[in-house]
Order: structure tokens, then sequence, then C-alpha cells
């Protein structure tokens, strides 16, 4: 039985007994807390959690979903994989463990007929309930094992939260192995022989903080059947690598790299490495994770990695990944369109990635076998760190040959080398950021921050900073510390306020403020007059950039939404700028925006700004925060308390920055650009208030120069360019026809010179077209000369044109051209029989034309 009839039938069966067959959620779940849809229950999460009632309350799907904490099993174990599909039927408060366990064996025996008889069942210990619907089933006791809570216990995600017993079915391969009791062969005694198909989670508990289990007002079923172990078992196979599902990828894998399958072991892991990862591989750029060094992006990259190393391994020297990925859209897309519709795009991002790792990968390759070699059998920390640090190789990749050729790799020393480039890039970014964070760790207090509610408070010197800590200053550049503070610090992409300190006998200029470590908040600036600890002031915001800024990044969050909105859900924020004068928002998406999207994002963040909406903040717990669909950055940390700024239902995100308090406030919102920063992270930039305002006058004061030039008003502007478009282009064509016929083709035949039986005219212009220049050196090869040599000044450059007669092959154009270049001080080259190169120094063209003849000399 194929794998598509296997989904099809299951999905038909659970739609028969009541279920609403849902199509699978994206790899990257709406939820902060997990990097990945690592299950089929976790598009229900907040429904599991009683957070959000269920709109049905039975569900069945074929869910995609992605994991890689045993990464390094796959291709070495029959059913390790990173990706993989997960059959589960749910119910929210409906039905329980009866109907759950009929229905399972009901499916298993009569829908897919497996012999009862190759069938074995465990349950929780403490389960009663569920071991005697099993029996009441016709399972004989002996077949139904009670294991204890590390085996048939599914436990909450975290300390707390839902949790239950579970049960689980399993098929008896056959395999002929030995028990570790000696008894009858078993799933609880043996490894590798009975193969667990399917998992039923009675999830009737909630788990508090003191790990009591306490009744669920609604107790959920949730089940899990992995589609190729089902497959593996109905067809007869071992190894789910060996079923439909993998095989036509392993074929092409085979086809491409000219090797075969099932002929030796080592090849055959590093084909199934391979399999597996471009199913991921595809999968994953499909729903908009790509290459990056954090986050998802990393754990993708690292998949690419790990299967273009094997494909390295199996004699692969240049990029080949890229070409699997029709196998698996031929296989799969018909079930999951989206990787049909982005197949060309993924291709495209794999090609590019495998290309440049290939690179590396073969620098960095030679080093280890160099470092092995020195060192007899070792890869000390320090050339660990380097490979990672110069070529970008992994240090997966290095446990992965370490593993392999019996290496001693010194993990710890890689680990020191690493924290010690973390310490530095933090230093640098303090000097970048006008700071430097040192020192600041050792103190005991916190500063204050009071900047939400107002822009003017009293203050109190806690500390000074010039090189060292003092006590009192006087006219200096420094940083200064207080009790409090209405200045916002660099964090979260916006960037800090300005503004100013009063004291007694001096004013504090404050240019910069950031965090050197959790609540203390160090101002960085100016003093003017005398300052010392414990003197108290006044702290000024410069409100007008306080209030540009916060227009920004509340513009910043209604972008969000609205790419969200208007491209999908994989759009994610992969890094942002907020600052008085602009705002700059990275996010994920896989091509260029068009120029109808870019207006439909304008005009629905402009209709939430014109609709006045109150933007409200709300201290919560972050549980509660997410629960309530507040967007949350997978690589940002939060806290157990976090902010949340929401306009209305359009917007509700994570952010502890500064907001307008009404969507009015913001003003006119105008994209300025839009482009890529890599592959798969596109960039926009966007103004708002007062810049938009001026933004607009300048575009309208050009409007007024333009049509002053052109003495032509509103209606005509467009058509006066037109008329002139069309004039300058019949310009154009007259001049260049006068060029032509100034330059006297048969008087320069008289100057062709010979050296070496080389029949070559050389000449200098001024101001010419290339292109007329290289039409009369056409002609003049066609008149029998072998080659032509111009030289044409340009005001202070020379643009070199050299021709010459195709079946001349002693000459080549080309070598020529760069050779007369260098002594002009530029560069160029081209084909044997035509060049164009220049330079800057035009006072050498006499010195290129003696190069010119040495170089036919030696011919």
């Amino acid at each position: 039985m194929q794998s598509e009839e296997i989904r099809q039938l299951f999905l038909e069966f659970f739609e028969k007994k009541g279920h609403k067959i849902l199509p699978s959620a994206s790899l990257i779940p709406d939820d902060p807390q997990l990097m990945f849809t690592v299950a089929g229950m976790v598009p229900f999460k907040p429904i599991f959690w009683g957070k959000v009632d269920p709109i049905y309350t039975r569900i069945a799907t074929c869910q995609k979903c992605i994991r890689t904490t045993d990464i390094e099993n796959v291709g070495r174990t029959p059913r390790h994989h990173t990706f993989f599909e997960m059959l589960g039927n749910f119910s929210f408060g409906d039905y329980f463990k009866r109907e759950a366990i009929e229905w399972a064996w009901e499916f298993i025996t009569q829908i897919l007929k497996i012999p009862e008889e190759k069938l074995w069942i465990s349950v929780y210990e403490k389960d009663d309930e569920a071991y005697e619907i099993w029996r009441n089933i016709g399972i004989p006791s002996q077949k139904i094992l009670r294991l204890g809570k590390e085996d048939n216990f599914w436990g909450p995600a975290g300390p707390t939260g839902p949790c239950g017993p579970d049960t689980e079915i399993f098929y008896d391969t056959g395999m002929e192995v030995e028990t570790a009791d000696g008894k009858e062969p078993n799933p609880a005694n043996t490894e590798g022989r009975f193969v667990e198909i399917w998992n039923l989670v009675f999830t009737e508990y909630y788990q508090d903080e003191n790990g009591n289990l306490l009744p669920l007002k609604r107790r959920n079923i949730d089940t899990g059947a992995g589609l190729e172990r089902i497959a593996a078992m109905m067809q007869g196979v071992y190894y789910n690598f060996d079923t439909d599902l993998f095989l036509p990828i392993i074929n092409r894998i085979s086809d491409i790299l000219k090797i075969d399958y099932a002929k030796d072991q080592r090849k055959d892991v590093s084909i199934r490495v391979i399999a597996d990862h471009i199913r991921a591989l595809v999968f994953l750029i499909s729903d908009g994770v790509f290459p990056s060094n954090e986050g998802r992006g990393y754990v993708l990259r690292r998949i690419l990695r790990r299967a273009a190393r094997h494909g390295k391994l199996l004699g692969a020297d240049r990029p080949f990944l890229y070409n699997v990925v029709d196998a698996v859209v031929e296989k799969m897309g018909k079930i999951y369109p989206e990787i049909v519709e982005k197949s060309n795009f993924v291709k495209k991002i794999i090609h590019g990635e495998e290309e440049r790792f290939l690179q590396n990968l073969n620098k960095g390759l030679e080093i280890v076998e160099k470092v092995v070699r020195e060192s007899g059998g070792k890869i000390d920390g320090k050339s660990a760190f380097k490979l990672y640090d110069t070529y970008g190789f992994p240090l997966d990749i290095l446990k992965d040959l370490a593993n392999e050729n019996g290496y001693v790799l010194d993990e710890e020393g890689f680990n020191k080398y690493m924290e010690e480039q973390r310490k530095k890039a933090r230093n640098a970014a303090g000097e970048v950021e006008f700071s430097e964070r040192t020192e600041y760790e050792s103190l005991n207090f916190h500063t204050e921050f009071v900047g939400y509610d107002t822009l003017e408070t009293d203050v109190k010197v806690l500390k000074i900073k010039t090189d060292d800590f003092v006590d009192s200053v006087e006219n200096v550049e420094c940083e200064l510390v207080f009790d409090v503070t209405p200045f916002y610090p660099e964090k979260g992409g916006q960037v800090s306020d300005k503004g100013v300190i009063s004291f007694e006998n001096g004013n504090f200029e404050v240019k910069h403020v950031y965090l050197p470590v959790e609540g203390i908040i160090v101002h960085k600036g100016v003093l003017k007059g005398r300052v010392k600890v414990g003197d108290k002031g006044v702290a000024r915001v410069d409100m007008d950039k306080r209030k540009a800024t916060a227009r920004n990044h509340t513009a910043t969050h209604l972008l969000h939404a609205a790419l969200r909105k208007i491209l999908g859900t994989h759009v994610r924020q992969a890094g942002s700028l907020v600052e008085p004068e602009r705002l700059r928002f990275d996010f994920t998406h896989y091509e260029a925006l068009t120029e109808k999207q870019i207006k439909e994002v304008e005009k629905l963040v402009n209709k939430i700004v014109l609709e006045a909406i109150d933007v409200e903040t709300e201290i919560m717990s972050y549980d509660e925060a997410v629960s309530k669909g507040a967007m949350a950055l997978f690589e940002e940390k939060y806290g157990d308390k976090v902010r949340v700024v929401k306009v209305s239902d359009f917007s509700e995100e994570l952010c502890g920055g500064t907001h307008v308090k009404n969507t009015g406030e913001i003003g006119l919102f105008k994209i300025i650009s839009e482009g890529s920063v890599s592959a798969g992270v596109r960039r926009i930039e966007a103004i708002t208030g007062m810049v938009s305002l001026n933004y607009l006058k300048s575009l309208e004061n050009n409007w007024k120069k333009i049509k002053n030039l052109l003495e032509a008003n509103d209606r005509d502007v467009f058509a006066k360019i037109e008329k002139l478009k069309t004039d300058i282009k019949l310009l154009e064509s007259k001049f260049k026809k006068f060029q032509k016929n100034m330059v006297n083709v048969e008087k320069l035949l008289e100057e062709v010179n010979l050296e070496s039986n080389i029949k070559y005219l050389v000449k200098e212009f001024e101001g010419l077209e290339v292109e007329t220049l290289r039409e009369i050196s056409d002609r003049i090869i066609d008149k029998g000369v072998d080659l032509v040599v111009f030289f044409n000044k340009q005001n202070d450059k020379v643009v070199l044109i050299v021709k010459r007669r195709k079946d001349l092959k002693k000459l080549h154009a080309g070598e020529i051209a760069k050779t007369l270049s260098k002594v002009l001080g530029g560069g160029g080259g081209g084909r044997p029989d035509f060049a164009q190169a220049g330079g800057k120094e035009v006072s050498k063209i006499s010195d290129a034309k003696k190069k010119l003849v040495e170089f036919l000399k030696e011919c």
C-alpha cells in the first residue's frame, strides 16, 4: 500500500467518525516557545491549555513536522528523521479513552488489515481504565504491557501544563533479536524488533507548580501515528527509507551522483541522510525559513551543510542538492501544493547556499587533514574554532568527522575560544554604540525607568564614570547613572532618547543611553560645568525626537501586521531599526514585493492610522500574553512579566519600546524603499509624521521645478517629456551618423603599420561614442587590416578598443587590452577577437603605443 493511500484512508476513516479534516499547519508555529512544529498537536496547543475554545471538537490531520534533537542518528537508524508526517486524531472535550482506543484498533486491523498477532500494546501502569478497554477489545493480557511513567505518561511541555497517561501500539517486525531477560520478545525487553506505530495520549490532568496532578475541566485526546513508520509496516520493509516516501528521492540522488544504493553501508548512510535532509530543506524553505546564523535559519543551514557534506563523501565536487528538489516535489506536491509553487525559489536558495558552503568545506577539509596529521589524530580547540570562525565550518560537522574517523575533538577548547569571541563582540558592539560595557556588572543597585509616563523627572547621581568610576567631574565627556530616569535606553531595535540633565553647577547633554547590564541605565554625554556623586538634577528628554521615534515604532508594528495579512503568515521580523527620522524593518519573505503589494501595505497601514485607534499597553505574564495571541520573536528573551502593545485586533506584540497613544498621531505612513538583505530576507524603509510631510514637500518642489523647466502645466508635463525623449533619440542617431561620416576610413588605412608581419592601425580620438569606434574598427578589419587599436580620450579618462581579425590566432585582443590598460592605470579585457578596456592616465597613451609595438615584436 502506497503512502498516498495510507494518508487518504486515515483521513477518510476519521471523517466518517465525525472529525473535521484540516490541512497541515506551517512548520513555523504561532508559538514563540517552539522553534518548529514538532508534533501534530502543536497547532492546537492553546486548546489543550484551555486558553482557546475549539471551533471543532473532533479534528484529524496529517501534519508536517520537523525535529532535529537526534539529527546525528538520521540515516544510521531505520526510523530517525528531521522531516516527517504525523497522522493524528484529536478530541477536545468530546470522546475519550474508549473511542480513541477502539478506533485506532479498527483502523489498523480492519482498514489496514494488519494481523492482530503482529500487534502489542503498552499502557501506563496505573491506568486500569485503558487496560480494561484493551482487554474488552480482545487483546490477551500477556500482550498488554503495564509500564512506568517514563514510558507511558505524557508530561507537560514545561514545569506546569496539561498532561496525562498514554497507550502505545507496537508492530512486531519479526526480526530475530536477543531479549534482555531471556523471555519471549516484547517491546519492553528488546531493541529494534518492535516498532511503535501509534501513540494515544489521554490529556486529563494539569500539573501545577508543586507537581500535583489536578483534573482538567475538559479532557482531550491527542494521538500521533508516524506516516513513515506505517508505510514501512504496510510495505513490508524494515527501514523507513525503503518505502515509497523515500525511494524516488534516493533513486534521484543515486542517478545524480552515479552510485548504487544498497551496495555499501557507509554510502547508504550518506544517501539516506541526503534523502531525509532534502525533504526538510524543501518544506522549511517553502514555509519561509531561510539560511542564517541564528534561530530557525541556523537549523536550516545546519541541515543543508550536513547534506552537502555527505554528498562530498559520495564524490560530489559541485552543488547537487538543488537537483534533488524536483524528486521531493514530484512525490509530495499533490498533498502539499506550497512546495510546487515555490520549487524554483527553493532550488535557488539551496544552490546558492550549497555553493558557498562547498567552497569553505574544501578549504576546511584540507586544514582538518593537516591538523590531524600533525597532531596524531586530534583536532584541538584552537583549530576547531579557526575552522568555524574563518571558514564557517560547523562544530556539528567536525563531530561527525571525529566520530567517523576516530579523531579526538577538543570540544571544551572550542567552547572556550567561542566564549572569548562573544566577549569581544559584546565589547565591540559597545564601542559602536558610543559606550563601553565594563565594570557596571559589579553594581548592586538599579535605575528605575519612568519614561513611559513622563519625559521629565528629578534625578540623583549614583555613579560617574570616565575611564574609571570617580566621585566628581568637570567639563568632560563621561557616563552618569541615576536612581531614576525618563531616558529610554537603546534596545529592541529602538535608538535611545537624547536630551539634557540640568544640575545646579552644570548641564549634561545626553547623547546616548544604554543598558550594560539588566537594570542599570547608563547615560553617555558631554558635561559643561561640575557634577559630583549625590548631586540632584532635572532630566528632560528631547520631546520632539521621542515623539518621532514613537511614531516610527508604532508604525513598525502596524507594518509587520499588514505584511502578514497581505503576504502571508510566513512573514516574520528578522530585524528592525527605529529612530526619529525613519524606520527600517527586515522580514522573512522569498521574493521582491510588487508595486501593487507595496501600495496595499501602505494603504492598510494608513487606514489604521486614519481610524485613530488607541494604542493599549498592558503588563502581564508571558504565557498569558502568548495565549492571547501576542506576537513574540523566537530570538528575543522575555522575562516572567512582559509588556504587550496592542492596536485593536489588528496588531498585538510583546514590546518594551515607546509608542504613540493613538494611531492618529503617526501621520502619513510612506514606504520609501523595498529591497533584499539576503536570501529570503527583505527590507522596507519607511517614514512618518513631519518627515513624511517634508518628503512630500520635497516632491512637490521637484515637480514645480520640472514644470518650470518644461514650461508646462500639470496636464502637459508627461507629453512634453515623451516628446523630448523622441527628439533626443533622433539627435543621438544623427550625431552617431555624423561621427561616422567625420572619420575617413580610407585616410585611416594610409596610417596602417607593419610589425612581425602583422598589419596594425593605432589611432587616437577624442569624445567619440564607443559604438562608433567599434563600427569603424569593423570596417577597417574588413579592409584586410590584422589589428586595430583605438585610444579614445573622454575628459580625464581613456577608453581603449582592440579589434583583431578572427582567423589571426596568434593574437588575443583581450590580452593586448589587459596589457595596455595597465600602462594607462586601469584594467579590462575581453574575447580573443574583440576587447575593451580603460584607464585614468591620459598622458600615458604614447607609452601604451610603445608597449603595443614591443608586444607585437615578440609575436
